[in-house]
């Protein structure tokens, strides 16, 4: 199976990437690409896409990786919606700054959280003051 995946090169921290395709089984790294169709600089977040080459590899079947897969729904070389490819930590941020439904859930889990440590901290107070209270009375 054909993958379209980016190939890292450039300096020392200075990545650039070269679009290129190759088959699932080798590493981008290993010069054993069937052809180079782009370059993406993400310094200055330009791409380069040979957008013919691009659609015939996907014809052919090649399987691009999500993050090619958004620089060709950015080029407009295919229609969809971006794929998420920041870590599972980090949630998905929309254009208004808002986080989106896995971001709510998150908020959710966090207001639980703080709700059981609350009702915790009235258990840990409660007794105490039962105890103040025999203590008055035996004296």
């Amino acid at each position: 199976m054909l993958k379209i995946r980016l190939q890292r090169v450039g300096k020392r921290n200075h990545a650039e990437f070269r679009v290129v395709v190759c088959e699932h089984t080798t590493g981008p790294k290993s010069g054993k690409h069937r052809e180079v169709i782009g370059a993406y600089n993400p310094h200055t977040d330009t791409v380069a896409l040979r957008e013919e080459r691009a659609r015939y590899w996907l014809s052919v079947g090649a399987q691009p990786s999500d993050t090619v897969y958004n620089l060709l729904v950015g080029a407009g070389v295919i229609e969809g919606k971006k794929k998420n490819v920041l870590p599972r930590k980090t949630p998905v941020r929309t254009d208004d700054g808002e986080g989106t439904s896995d971001d709510a859930g998150q908020r959710e889990a966090e207001a639980d959280a703080e709700t059981k440590e609350e009702e915790k901290e009235e258990e840990d107070a409660a007794p105490s003051a039962e105890e103040g209270a025999k203590e008055t009375a035996t004296a």
